[in-house]
């Protein structure tokens, strides 16, 4: 798996930017209202927001309104949305959600389908949640594993004795990596 060591990191953080982003300004247009589902769907359809509002980000907040507005009152708040990006940086992520947002082309859809392809294997808890620490952590062993598997294949080609096994020698330490067919 070919990610950066900073990949959670910065995905859960640049979640985390474009939901608070997009949220300010959604609150800005509608200092009256709030964000409510028929405020974000206006604004998504008005063009002279074209540039200025996250459309991915907008269509995360409206496909997820129901989840976001926890007390129902048909707003989403300033708390009820810091509390969910809190809960994204500290509990993590789910596939759900990184699914949601990939769709949406929020985000490097590469970064995402890799940490999609490896979700359990990240998800060491089994929280369903992937966190910036499991990522870092995966991304970690991922890169020490290749790095080892490199040093290995490199032994392997330069000192044959590796593959082959040494004529020489009767200590077991001298079996090849083909002589386990051989063992009893």
């Amino acid at each position: 798996m070919a990610l950066s060591p900073s990949a959670g990191t910065s995905i859960i953080n640049s979640i985390n930017a474009g939901l608070n982003n997009t949220y300010a300004y959604l609150a800005s247009l509608y200092p009256k209202d709030g964000v409510t589902s028929k405020n974000i769907a206006a604004a998504q359809k008005d063009n002279t927001n074209y540039l200025t509002l996250n459309q991915p980000f907008a269509a995360y907040l409206q496909n997820n309104f129901a989840n976001l507005d926890k007390d129902k009152d048909g707003k989403i708040s300033a708390k009820e949305m810091e509390k969910f990006t809190q809960t994204l940086s500290t509990s993590g992520i789910t596939r759900n959600e990184l699914t949601q947002l990939a769709a949406s082309g929020a985000f490097s859809t590469a970064t995402i389908n890799k940490i999609l392809e490896h979700f359990n294997d990240i998800d060491k808890n089994h929280d369903g949640r992937v966190s910036n620490a499991e990522i870092a952590a995966y991304t970690y062993d991922s890169q020490k594993q290749e790095k080892l598997d490199q040093a290995n294949y490199r032994k392997a080609t330069s000192d044959m004795t590796v593959f082959y096994g040494s004529e020489s020698s009767s200590e077991p330490d001298s079996y090849s990596l083909l002589s386990y067919k051989y063992k009893d």
